[in-house]
């Protein structure tokens, strides 16, 4: 079948029908001189391998794309990250950033809920809503999400050790509301693996930690079929030194540890697979950028199809979430952020994201203020209303610099991946330090040619400038931690002490046993136990990860 034949087909039973279903949102789309824009294009002339390599937008492999029309049909969730101080605190920025057009909330944690601890624990002192939310309640969620209908928004939460808690949470508080577990919609990240190899935000050693997770991946399948059970992460990765490649092959790699895991729990692959979801970072170089996004989809696509034997399409999808790179922001000439997050941004809509987080121009400073919130935002919504990019399902493919190194980052992510099956695997990987030596000596390599002026950073080591940094300061004040302490020992006054033991116990036997844990969470959430009870009741049955130096 030729090319334009291959087209067609595409075109009759694929686009057509997806158009029939979900129009697109303007009648037309044009340049300001009139030009039509096609919703692909494809060459005139047959390139071999082309339906394999590349194929078409929502077919297998995906290098185009997961949906058929992608932006022409709606655009990608923008989902600011947020989270600071009280849950109050957050809630007035979530309710401010959903009225200033945000698609999606997502919320960011303080350390102390990260790792598993209530605010009054001793381990909590100074870090109380300090870089996120602190949540150390139901209570404390209802709150977060007071005035927000859990089953008309989509919620991100960047959780991971304790990520089976949270979301037993948010569960108890979509009942309160009145809605229904099935019409829930999010993710949260619950993406261990990365914890030990990049952000060290673990409580407890792999066995379990795994258990936690496959149990997540039952449950939800079972009872949340719209959720997200795990955000498979490179971005943090990427945020600790790695090249774009090692981003792709680790990823990945720790995505096939988590399918093997659920697999030996005697789950079937098409039941789970189409929950898990990705996270990658969007650095500085553009078209690397783009190259790396489609190149992973189609390496996913044939993991899961070729060596998964998974039959269903929607379990061969990547479909990810971006957040432009944290690590690339310079304190110095903050302002200059605002073209870095943009050109990162522009990477991950012509890359093919299914939703964004901008980060603002002021946090390699500290947290972003409303106003620098509001500037990341905007920066999504003129690439989506103003730039074209959108306008076209997959705009630069065909492209021979993009094509050759989507090529290039496959065949190199591949051989990383190739090493680590030969190490054992992922967690193999980890244990022995490679995936961690790796990515230190890329960001090795990375400091040293910005220091001998290899790599320039504007602002930093090339067109410096001596002024006082003058933007606004968002400050957290020292004295939520004193009140978050009271709520919680007034919670404890007033809840059902014996139903809070009985279900401790009850957590304490299932732990040394090998039944879902889920339901039991839950139970915990409605009858006000609290993260860190449940986490060291866990912590006492299977104690805390202990990482090996090397």
């Amino acid at each position: 079948m030729s090319l334009k034949d291959q087209y067609l087909f595409w075109k009759e039973s694929k686009l057509n029908r997806t158009l029939e279903k979900f129009p697109e949102r303007k009648p037309v789309f044009q340049t300001s001189s009139g030009i039509q824009i096609p919703q692909i294009q494809i060459p005139d002339y047959e390139i071999p391998g082309y339906a394999e390599k590349l194929g078409f937008p929502g077919e297998f492999p995906y290098t185009r794309g997961v949906q058929p029309t992608m932006y022409r049909g709606r655009f990608w969730t923008m989902r600011q990250y947020a989270g600071f101080s009280t849950a109050e605190e957050s809630n007035r920025r979530y309710r401010y950033l959903l009225g200033a057009g945000q698609t999606g909330l997502s919320v960011a944690f303080d350390l102390p809920t990260q790792i598993g601890y209530d605010a009054d624990d001793p381990m909590a002192l100074g870090e109380v809503g300090k870089v996120g939310v602190s949540i150390s309640s139901v209570e404390d969620m209802a709150t977060l999400f007071q005035e927000i209908p859990l089953d008309k928004v989509s919620t991100s939460m960047t959780i991971n050790a304790p990520a089976s808690v949270l979301l037993g949470m948010y569960i108890s508080v979509a009942k309160r509301q009145g809605v229904e577990m099935k019409s829930l919609r999010g993710t949260i990240q619950n993406d261990i693996l990365k914890e030990y190899v990049a952000r060290g935000t673990y409580i407890f050693p792999p066995g379990p930690s795994m258990r936690l997770i496959t149990n997540i991946f039952d449950f939800c399948a079972r009872n949340i079929p719209g959720w997200n059970t795990i955000s498979v992460s490179g971005y943090h990765i990427r945020e600790a030194g790695s090249t774009a490649v090692q981003e792709v092959a680790f990823t990945l790699a720790n995505g096939i540890a988590y399918v093997e895991a659920a697999l030996k729990t005697g789950l079937s692959v098409d039941d789970f697979a189409p929950q898990i979801s990705f996270f990658f970072n969007a650095h500085n170089n553009i078209f690397e950028e783009v190259a790396k996004f489609r190149a992973a989809r189609r390496m996913w696509a044939k993991i899961m199809r070729d060596r998964f034997g998974a039959k269903k399409a929607s379990s061969w999808q990547l479909r990810f979430h971006t957040q432009t790179a944290g690590s690339t922001l310079t304190a110095q000439q903050p302002e200059n952020n605002i073209a870095r997050v943009t050109i990162q941004a522009l990477s991950a809509v012509l890359g093919g994201t299914q939703s964004l987080h901008t980060n603002s121009m002021d946090e390699a400073l500290w947290l972003p203020t409303e106003k620098s919130a509001r500037i990341a935002l905007r920066t999504q919504q003129i690439i989506a209303y103003e730039s074209g990019a959108a306008d076209s399902i997959d705009p630069l493919a065909g492209s021979f610099l993009i094509e050759y190194l989507t090529d290039q980052i496959e065949n190199l992510a591949e051989a990383y991946i190739k090493r680590i099956d030969e190490m054992g695997g992922a967690l193999k990987a980890i244990e022995n330090g490679f995936m961690q030596n790796e990515i230190q000596n890329a960001a090795y390599d990375t400091q040293k040619e910005i220091e001998k002026k290899e790599q320039i950073l504007v602002g930093v080591n090339q067109f410096l400038i001596d002024e006082p940094v003058t933007l606004e300061r968002q400050k957290i004040d020292p004295a939520i931690e004193a009140a978050a302490c009271l709520r919680l020992a007034e919670l404890r006054k007033k809840r059902d002490q014996t139903r809070v033991s009985e279900l401790r116990a009850h957590l304490e036997n299932a732990a040394r046993g090998s039944e879902n844990l889920m339901s039991i969470l839950i139970e915990c959430a409605d009858a006000d136990v609290t993260l860190g009870e449940v986490c060291n009741t866990l912590r006492g049955i299977w104690g805390e990860y202990q990482p090996t130096s090397f």
